[in-house]
């Protein structure tokens, strides 16, 4: 069951997806919202400019029944005119092409908004598959589009009928009426009943426009494993950068054992911590932590001490205090000056001791160290990610050797 749910395509598509798919051209896109807005410009545009319009069209009725018995009989006159009434026309409509023209333009802003692209042009060969074609006609998208159809159809109908049908005496009158004011009054019907008509195709578009943005998201819904393997192509392989991670390690921490041969002391817990100390006077305002770990890694440390003549200092709450709040290359903080100094003291006195020989130096014991420095020992987290990667270390270096 587990195998078959993540075949299932169950999940929103991810941002990646939406714009990949907005690459190929694939947006939302709602013709009938297209349709409402030209209706709506053409019918708004021809009630708001009526007055001009009819000027314009009263005056190419008297140019056209006007009979000049001259230009009845010479083709070019007769050519002259009615490219005249042509032009007329077309400057009576061009307000009307240009309101058409914009909503056309603007509609698509409402959903997807513009988009040119190429992967639309682009030939796909599958599209001629029969089967496939057979597919969409019998998928549940065509059922859905047909009665969407047939609901276009009864709403706009049925809104223009019953606008027509409950004006149905204003329509006989018209018969009865003088002619002049038959026409005012027809073109107030006509203009009337395509309003209502507009507004049947508003309810259209507004039940159009949602199922439209559904069907879309519906069509571009991911699978589990889609979404699992696009995050891992964004975000990389958890596993390999992992590895990366552990070999950046495992080169901090090569760089961070070579510098223990110039340390000045190593302080040890004595066996689960390591922190070594370096210090330059004039160079440095204050002691430095060139190197530390825990367990193996602290058990490196001090081998490295031993086989470079660094001091070893066993003091537990400086070294555990060291290792939790000290980063490396950082200089200790001021909490901690005056135990590092005595233990400075010592590894000073220990190096004229062994060139000039005298009294034994004695290892500081007592060391001051605040309470809240001092963090106990390190938690297993720590101390498993540390012997992982040493381990890793190690068996780098014997396949190397091998």
């Amino acid at each position: 069951m587990a195998g078959e749910s993540d075949l299932e395509k169950t999940e929103d598509a991810t941002p990646r997806r939406l714009e990949k798919a907005r690459e190929e051209g694939q947006i939302v896109r709602s013709r009938e919202l297209v349709s409402f807005a030209l209706l709506s410009a053409g019918f708004y545009g021809v009630w708001a400019l009526s007055g001009t319009i009819g000027d314009h069209l009263a005056s190419m009725l008297r140019g056209a029944l006007m009979f000049n018995h001259d230009s009845v009989f010479e083709t070019r006159r007769m050519l002259i005119g009615a490219s005249v009434d042509g032009m007329q026309a077309l400057h009576a409509l061009v307000p009307i092409l240009a309101l058409t023209g914009g909503a056309a333009l603007l509609s698509p802003l409402a959903l997807g908004g513009w988009h040119v692209s190429a992967g639309a042009f682009d030939p796909k060969f599958s599209r001629l598959d029969p089967v496939a074609g057979l597919g969409r006609i019998f998928s549940i998208n065509g059922p859905i589009q047909l009665g969407m159809s047939f609901a276009k159809t009864l709403v706009v109908g049925g809104v223009g009928g019953v606008s027509v049908w409950n004006r149905r005496e204003q329509i006989l009158a018209l018969a009865t009426q003088p002619l002049h004011e038959a026409l005012a009054n027809a073109v107030h019907l006509i203009a009337v009943c395509c309003g209502m008509t507009v507004a049947g195709m508003f309810l259209v578009a507004a039940l159009d426009v949602p199922y439209q943005i559904w069907n879309y998201h519906k069509k571009l819904r991911m699978t589990k494993e889609e979404v699992k393997r696009e995050h891992r192509e964004n975000e990389g392989d958890p596993q390999l950068k992992a590895r990366i991670r552990a070999q950046q390690r495992a080169a901090a921490r090569r760089r961070m054992m070579s510098k223990i041969p110039t340390a000045d002391v190593v302080v040890t817990n004595p066996t689960h911590f390591a922190v070594a100390l370096k210090y330059s006077d004039g160079e440095m305002r204050a002691p430095r932590v060139v190197a530390k770990g825990v367990n193996l890694i602290a058990a490196r440390i001090r081998e490295l001490a031993v086989e470079n003549n660094v001091p070893l200092l066993e003091a537990p709450p400086l070294a555990r205090a060291l290792y939790h709040n000290v980063d490396l290359d950082r200089e200790i903080p001021g909490q901690l000056y005056g135990a590092v100094a005595e233990v400075l003291a010592w590894v000073y006195q220990l190096r004229r001791f062994k060139t000039e020989g005298g009294v034994v130096p004695v290892a500081p014991t007592e060391l001051e160290v605040p309470a809240d420095l001092d963090q106990g020992p390190v938690s297993d987290e720590e101390a498993s990610e540390e012997a992982a990667d040493t381990l890793n270390e190690d068996d780098k270096a014997s396949g190397a050797s091998a």
